[in-house]
């Protein structure tokens, strides 16, 4: 039996969290001279009092979580935090459309950056600071913020943190999930503070570096420019976010070793070198097609956009310094192939995760092997350990899952009348949690010209692809609300 009353007072918990974060962009409103710190603080209001009504109405309940209650809570509590948190930009009238609104936000809290707005100037410095915010929330994860909160109201978080982070090899960091979710924000917020350091010494403004830092470490894209980060010319901006790109990229169980400098203990990791390998290889290839097809560019400015681009598209940033659009066909290839790939298992990225892309081919060498000697028994490893047959299986299942919906994704898309590339881009760029993705979704484009139909259906994209297809979609299963 699903004990439904502790989710509504999880998710009130929840609720009252997010208002008290959309609570922060008042003051920068006020602090910059804006005149819609009211409405952003009604907001607030708004959603903590709604979050408050759960919480004291079924603060007496079960405090029990299982399985499914934490595939439940995480699934909806994604769609609420979007539903309120659009709330600011519908009531200031700076999105009237509640889709268009609901759209930027959902995008914002799943790290994609997927967005409508064509005028990112014209927002208030509270708005775009809550815009910002949202991705830096989402990116670690306000389930996983919530059990450093939920142990003390007597709740324990483990199926939250399963269900938040269903990846094929989740770290814990302690043996207490409270432990290991505040390590985890530790290092997030240490890191997000020294990118802001670093883009202050770069000579961006501390609203900017803020924001940036924010929806960096998040792997999330969203600027506070119209043109993104190619509104900055500076190679050391690039250079600084595209560093700090790869580092969230990267498993933060990994960043947390680096702090304590446990460098050898992340060399041994392979997934780690085989994502700084896609990274050398990719850009190495991009560079040569720009340096022979850009006779007027620099060798460094081809080094610098294809190293940008590359680990913009691989980590799901889905910042851009160059139009790609405008490369060779075969580098805009290369960039495609890159959406599919993701970042590492345990960070913000988003899209089928290097892990799984290394047990992909790892199991496939293997079947070579097993077709010359059948009888052999030639298990997988990763990092010098066999991995479990049930662990293959999942990611040949999530990986089998996501080119599926992949495929229905642009069947739906090419039926509302777009072309192949657009279609294929919508949905790869969504579903990835990338934002730009080819065709008239690429970086110079945005997704203002979808109708709404489109808008819920990519919408509902984003938040599979956040959450990892099954916890989603396990809640569409007969078996999963039977007794």
């Amino acid at each position: 039996m699903i004990n439904f009353r502790v989710v509504a007072f999880i998710l009130g918990v929840l609720l009252i969290l997010e208002g008290a974060f959309m609570f922060l962009a008042a003051p920068v409103s006020i602090l910059y001279g804006d005149n819609d710190a009211l409405y952003i603080f009604l907001s607030s209001f708004f959603t903590a009092f709604a979050g408050f009504l759960l919480w004291a109405t079924f603060r007496k309940c079960n405090k029990n979580v299982g399985k499914r209650e934490g595939y439940i809570i995480v699934s909806i509590g994604w769609v609420l935090f979007s539903l309120f948190g659009s709330i600011p930009f519908v009531i200031t009238g700076t999105i009237p459309s509640y889709t268009d609104a609901f759209f930027e936000t959902i995008s914002g809290f799943t790290t994609t950056g997927a967005s409508i707005l064509n005028d990112i100037e014209s927002l208030s410095h509270g708005l775009l600071f809550w815009r910002s915010m949202t991705q830096w929330l989402g990116g670690m994860g306000i389930i996983v913020l919530s059990l450093v909160i939920l142990p003390i109201l007597g709740i324990g978080g483990m199926q939250l943190f399963i269900a938040e982070v269903p990846g094929p090899t989740p770290d814990k960091l302690h043996p207490r999930i409270k432990e290991t979710a505040k390590r985890l924000w530790g290092v997030y917020f240490i890191i997000t503070m020294g990118e802001v350091i670093l883009l202050l010494l770069g000579g961006m403004s501390l609203f900017d570096a803020v924001c940036h830092s924010f929806t960096t470490l998040a792997t999330g894209g969203y600027s506070t420019k119209q043109a993104g980060i190619a509104f900055y010319s500076s190679p050391y901006i690039h250079y600084v976010i595209t560093f700090f790109m790869i580092v969230a990229g990267i498993n933060f169980a990994l960043s947390y070793f680096a702090l304590h400098l446990k460098f050898r203990s992340i060399w041994k990791n392979e997934e780690f070198r085989a994502f700084l390998s896609f990274i050398g290889l990719f850009t190495l290839l991009v560079t040569l097609i720009l340096i022979f097809t850009n006779q007027g560019q620099s060798i460094e400015k081809s080094f610098r956009d294809a190293l940008f681009q590359v680990v913009s598209v691989i980590t799901t940033t889905g910042y851009a310094t160059a139009d790609y659009m405008r490369w060779m066909p075969s580098a805009i290839v290369l960039l495609l192939v890159l959406m599919f790939f993701g970042g590492s298992s345990g960070s913000t990225g988003g899209s089928i995760k290097i892990v799984r892309v290394v047990l992909l081919l790892k199991n496939g060498l293997l079947e070579l092997k097993r077709l010359i000697h059948p009888n052999a028994i030639v298990p997988v490893r990763l990092n010098r350990e066999a991995v479990k047959p049930e662990i293959i299986t999942n990611v040949l299942a999530f990986i089998s899952v996501y080119i599926l919906i992949t495929v229905i994704g642009v069947i739906v898309v090419a039926f509302m009348g777009y072309d192949l590339s657009t279609s294929i881009g919508a949905v790869a760029a969504t579903l990835g949690n990338i934002g730009p993705g080819i065709g008239d979704v690429g970086p110079a484009f945005n997704y203002a010209h979808f109708n709404d139909f489109g808008k819920w259906f990519l919408s509902f994209l984003m938040l599979i692809g956040r959450l990892e297809l099954f916890t989603v979609l396990v809640l569409f299963t007969p078996t999963f609300w039977k007794k």
